[in-house]
C-alpha cells in the first residue's frame, strides 16, 4: 500500500494510515468465515499478512509525522510564548517610561513651585529693602531740606531785621533829607 499525500520530511502533514489499516486487519478478522463444527475462523493469511506489513512499515512514518508534529507545535509554542513575553517586556518598558515621566513631571513641577516661591521670597525681601533703602534716602532728604529750610527762614528773618533797620534808618535819614521826590528818589536839582 503507497502512502496518500507529502510525506513529513517536506514540511507537510500526513493523515495517519496506521489506524486505518489496524481496523482493515480487524475487519478481516472479524468477517472471516467460521469452520464447520469449530469456534476457529479462515483467515485469508496472505491477505492479513499484507495489511500487517504495510501497519508495521507505517509506524515508523506515522511516528515521525507525529514527532514532526509535537516539534511543529513545541516550536509554535515556544514563538508564540516569545512573542508574548516580548509584547509583555514592551507593555512593562512603556508603563516604567510614563512612570518616570509622571516622575520627572512631578518632580518639575515640585522644583518650579520652590524656585517660584524661593523667587518671590528674594523680591519680597528686595523690595522691603528697596522701600528701606528709598526711606532712609528720603529721610535724610527731608533732614537737609529741613536744615536748608530753617536756613532759608532765619536768613530771611535776618534780612527783614536788616531791611526794617534799613526803613526805620532810612525814615530818620529822609527826615534829615531834603527834597527827596514822592517816589523816594533823590533829586538833586532840587
Amino acid at each position: 500500500m503507497t502512502t496518500a499525500g507529502p510525506t513529513p520530511a517536506d514540511g507537510s502533514y500526513e493523515a495517519p494510515q496506521f489506524e486505518t489499516l489496524l481496523q482493515r486487519g480487524i475487519d478481516l478478522v472479524a468477517g472471516a468465515r467460521p469452520m464447520p463444527l469449530s469456534t476457529s475462523s479462515m483467515i485469508n493469511k496472505e491477505e492479513i499478512l499484507e495489511v500487517l506489513e504495510e501497519a508495521q512499515r507505517r509506524v515508523p512514518d506515522e511516528l515521525r509525522a507525529a514527532r514532526w508534529l509535537l516539534k511543529e507545535r513545541e516550536e509554535f509554542l515556544a514563538k508564540v510564548r516569545r512573542e508574548g513575553d516580548d509584547i509583555l517586556e514592551s507593555a512593562r518598558d512603556r508603563a516604567a517610561r510614563m512612570v518616570e515621566r509622571t516622575e520627572v513631571v512631578r518632580a518639575a513641577d515640585g522644583r518650579a513651585r520652590q524656585i517660584i516661591e524661593s523667587a518671590e521670597a528674594k523680591a519680597r525681601q528686595m523690595q522691603h529693602e528697596v522701600e528701606d533703602y528709598c526711606d532712609q534716602k528720603l529721610a535724610g532728604f527731608e533732614a537737609v531740606l529741613d536744615r536748608t529750610a530753617l536756613q532759608v527762614r532765619e536768613g530771611r528773618s535776618r534780612l527783614n531785621k536788616t531791611a526794617l533797620d534799613q526803613e526805620g534808618a532810612a525814615d530818620v535819614k529822609e527826615e534829615a533829607l531834603p527834597d527827596v521826590d514822592s517816589s523816594g528818589f533823590f533829586d538833586q536839582d532840587a
